[in-house]
């Protein structure tokens, strides 16, 4: 039985589709579109445009309310992953999980299951290296990009699972962060947050695909408020218009009750340019990451 109400499917798109089980096409509400060297993003977003509670603990579970078939999206994309791709920010907020499949949605464990994959290589993404060496999703093989001031400070701090790559330079790109997950022999690979990151990716013009769950929530934002407590929408620390416009393309519209699941494709822009050039990956205006 479908989770998913399919309301808009583009036929073009579908020539890409990924090959799925039956059981686990049924439940998306039919075929995803989906290239073998993908990079895409999914986000969870407030009618709004909010995206993050000022770094609370469960932001995107508090946005969905715990949508269950949003869940089942998250782990169907994280099945069809080679690598998940976090921000240092968002593994503060929400470690203490694998970033695994079976984990966001246990219910459907067997159906990802049946897709015959391994389990994502973790990537988290550091400009400065401040991470907790026990947090527990570095149990299991994970690879964290970082620039050398990160890499020098976490050196011979995280355990034998992990493996350390620092970038040239002093500050993260999307094209570096992508060169060097590419490096592990990873194919596809999900950006699952925050917006910061995934603001450098977008102007950095190496996102494919984004898949937004529009959430039927009103999350609201203060006026004037400290940058600690600010919520942010999908792009946080860019700003694409009106010098660089980066145009996506509707492939499908699904829905769970008042859910809407929104999957574009992200045209190729310009080369990002002036006010459209994202502020270095890891650095915020109070100097924290």
């Amino acid at each position: 039985m479908s989770l998913l109400r399919n309301l808009y499917v583009e036929g073009e798109g579908l020539a890409a589709a990924v090959e799925m089980p039956e059981a686990l096409a049924d439940l998306y509400g039919g075929g995803l579109a989906l290239s073998e060297d993908a990079v895409y993003a999914n986000f969870v977003s407030s009618l709004d445009g909010v995206v993050s509670l000022g770094g609370r603990r469960g932001s995107g579970s508090t946005i969905s309310g715990r949508d269950g078939a949003d869940r089942f999206v998250m782990g169907l994309l994280r099945a069809l992953a080679d690598a998940v791709l976090v921000g240092a920010g968002t593994l503060r907020t929400e470690g203490g999980q694998p970033w695994s499949p079976r984990w966001i949605s246990p219910a459907h464990a067997d159906a990802y299951a049946s897709l015959d994959r391994p389990d994502p290589l973790l990537v988290v993404a550091t400009a400065s290296g401040e991470l907790d060496p026990g947090e527990p999703a570095f149990e299991t093989a994970t690879l964290v990009v970082t620039t050398a001031a990160g890499a020098a400070r976490l050196r011979g701090r995280l355990p034998a699972t992990v493996r350390l790559r620092a970038l040239p330079g002093g500050r993260l790109d999307g094209q570096a962060i992508l060169a060097a997950i590419r490096a592990e022999g990873c194919r596809r690979v999900l950006a699952e947050g925050g917006p910061r990151l995934l603001a450098t990716l977008v102007a950095d013009d190496v996102v494919d695909d984004l898949f937004l769950t529009l959430a039927p929530v009103l999350a609201g934002r203060r006026s004037n408020s400290d940058p600690g407590r600010a919520r942010p929408g999908l792009l946080e620390g860019v700003e694409l218009l009106p010098e660089t416009r980066r145009r996506a393309r509707l492939l499908s519209v699904r829905s769970h009750g008042s859910h809407l699941f929104l999957h574009y494709r992200l045209e190729r822009g310009e080369a990002s340019r002036g006010r459209g050039k994202p502020r270095p990956y890891g650095l915020r205006r109070s100097g924290e990451e």
